[in-house]
């Protein structure tokens, strides 16, 4: 107790520090999208709402139309005008500073930029649209450092790396010890306790997160669609270029809101990453509850901090600034209540999480399989409601105009937007050579889709079939694990931190099954998790058909992770039914 208490004291003093630095403008500029008044500073509260590449409506005033746009959408196979692309990363087709002004919000009318009209071009990159080569499709997610531009500023990149290696020793000497019985914590106070550790983690995160500028193409999405929603969520998706599902609209909102305030508008980039930083938290909580219930305390709080401080974790969030955390916090909340046999709270979860991202969708089979068990039509109706109801509250207020369709054709335009075997995914077709090589391209008599369509329905049927026969509702861990990770491995249009959630879940089922095989599934998991958010951050991606360690190592582990865990499905399948409502993790009053 004593340790932590004084860990936290010296973790908020930090935080407080590095805030007091950024109020005082010592903090890095990030170039986040931010209108600039007479070049002096990041003005949020200008006014000025530059068109952004990609925009709904189509329009822009005369003479500043990008060429970077105009090259964009020309060359997308696609033929959708409507949004472009899925904005976790965003196509490069221009010069640095013309794509730049561009993300700015649309200030560079001659799409010159800094390098005098020169159009960039990837060396190797078969997807250039400049010359039509590769798939013509015209899209390319930039990786790596890119100063000014759409990467990282490839800083902190060694002390990373060191953080790495150092928690994967000492986290697994910790597990080492509590197995054998020689990690004792002697505390009644166990709740302050690990307030206190998840306490310590958030502000280590929150002082570093304004000094990371993150991966600016995404931070400049961000900050540009937290400013169109603050001036109102009904005109949002005419007026930005998201194509973003509304859930998360609404923190951006806030995120606009907040950030008018005076003295503000330098915490900017912390209030971006705030939301996911704050789930990061929430989830280690959410395991730790589920753990204390069924493990000893030691191991309990292992387990939050392994998710806490994960590398994994704090590369996604508090350097990249993306929001998989808050994604990856609703999942774990879905698997829970329908461990719990709460259906009609894992219906409420598991449409939020759809209503966040489209990846939301991948793990609605656990709740169909749960509503399968029950052999009932009462639940199914209940869980439709609750779905339906959900989805008109979270819709509404950005629906005002629009046909009634509009959320569907949201949904629609993102899934097709990136017609390629693997956007930088460390899986099976990265394995394959097939980065940024088109779907439709023949691999063995099929095409890159047809195949991953194949694996979906074996991920899914497998996943079915084992949860079914288990007749055990911990069995959602598993089923959710073997979707996220079967899909990401062994699916098309992967892209390199989709596999995020499964960290969390390794760890979820873990604890339900105490099966050590699990314990190294978390542990792997995070690893590739890790190396490939790390690999495109840091610019270290495989194109034009090569294959470089990092892909090869990773996507050998997460297919070698992928069979382990259809063979711990296998023998725990076997076994009857070991979790009592009593041992399940959410109160009543969930």
């Amino acid at each position: 107790m004593a340790a932590l208490a004084l860990a936290l004291l010296i973790s908020l003093g930090i935080s407080i520090y590095s805030l007091a630095k950024v109020s005082g403008g010592s903090a890095p500029d990030t170039g986040a999208g931010m209108q600039q008044r007479g070049g002096e500073g990041a003005s949020f509260r200008s006014g000025e709402r530059g068109v952004f590449p990609g925009n709904r409506n189509g329009s822009q005033a005369a003479g500043q139309q990008s060429r970077w746009e105009g090259g964009l959408r020309s060359a997308a196979s696609a033929g959708d005008s409507s949004a472009a692309g899925d904005f976790d990363g965003w196509p490069q087709s221009t010069a640095e500073g013309g794509s730049q002004n561009a993300a700015s919000g649309g200030k560079d009318s001659s799409a010159q930029g800094q390098n005098g009209g020169q159009q960039s071009e990837v060396p190797g990159d078969p997807q250039n649209a400049a010359d039509g080569s590769g798939s013509g499709s015209g899209f390319t997610r930039p990786s790596g450092m890119n100063p000014g531009g759409f990467g990282s500023d490839g800083q902190y990149g060694l002390a990373l790396a060191v953080y790495a290696a150092l928690f994967a020793g000492l986290l697994g000497a910790a597990f080492y010890y509590a197995k054998a019985g020689r990690l004792r914590i002697n505390e009644s106070r166990r709740g302050l306790l690990i307030g206190l550790l998840l306490a310590v983690g958030l502000f280590l995160k929150l002082a570093a997160a304004p000094w990371i500028s993150g991966y600016r193409g995404d931070i400049r999405f961000f900050t540009t669609w937290a400013q169109e929603a603050a001036h109102g969520l009904g005109s949002f998706y005419e007026n930005s270029s998201s194509d973003y599902p509304p859930l998360y609209i609404y923190i951006l909102y806030a995120t606009g809101k907040i950030v008018t305030l005076p003295q503000i508008e330098s915490f900017f980039l912390t209030l971006i990453k705030l939301p996911s930083i704050i789930a990061d938290a929430v989830t280690a909580w959410l395991l730790y509850k589920a753990a204390s219930r069924r493990l000893p305390f030691e191991t309990a709080l292992l387990i939050a901090g392994f998710y806490m401080f994960n590398p994994a974790v704090l590369i996604n969030a508090t350097f990249w600034g993306q929001v998989d955390s808050f994604f990856t916090m609703i999942v774990v909340a879905a698997v829970l209540a329908v461990t719990r046999r709460k259906l009609g709270w894992g219906a409420f979860f598991l449409t939020l999480s759809i209503l966040m991202k489209p990846q939301g969708i991948i793990y609605s089979p656990v709740l169909l399989f749960a509503l399968l068990r029950t052999g009932k039509p009462g639940p199914w109706l209940k869980a439709a409601a609750i779905a339906a109801v959900t989805t008109v509250i979270i819709a509404l207020p950005f629906s005002a105009g629009k046909n009634p369709l509009w959320l569907y054709q949201l949904y629609s335009s993102t899934v097709g937007e990136y017609p390629y075997a693997s956007v930088n995914a460390f899986n099976l077709f990265g394995l394959l050579g097939a980065n940024y090589k088109n779907s439709s391209s023949i691999f063995l008599f099929f095409s890159y889709h047809v195949w991953s369509m194949i694996f979906i329905a074996a991920a899914t049927l497998l996943s079915g079939w084992y949860y079914l026969r288990s007749r055990n509702a911990a069995f959602a861990s598993l089923s959710a694990l073997l979707l996220i990770s079967g899909v990401f491995t062994f699916s098309s249009s992967m892209h390199e931190r989709y596999l995020f959630p499964a960290a969390a879940l390794a760890l979820l089922a873990c604890v339900y099954f105490q099966d050590k095989r699990l314990l190294w599934m978390a542990f792997g998991f995070s690893a590739t998790i890790f190396l490939n958010t790390y690999a495109v951050y840091y610019g270290y991606t495989s194109r034009g058909g090569h294959v470089g360690f990092l892909l090869f190592f990773s996507a050998l582990i997460n297919i070698a992770l992928c069979i382990l865990l259809v063979r711990v499905m296998l023998d725990r399948s076997r076994q009857p039914n070991a979790l009592s409502l009593e041992a399940a993790l959410l109160p009543e009053q969930v």
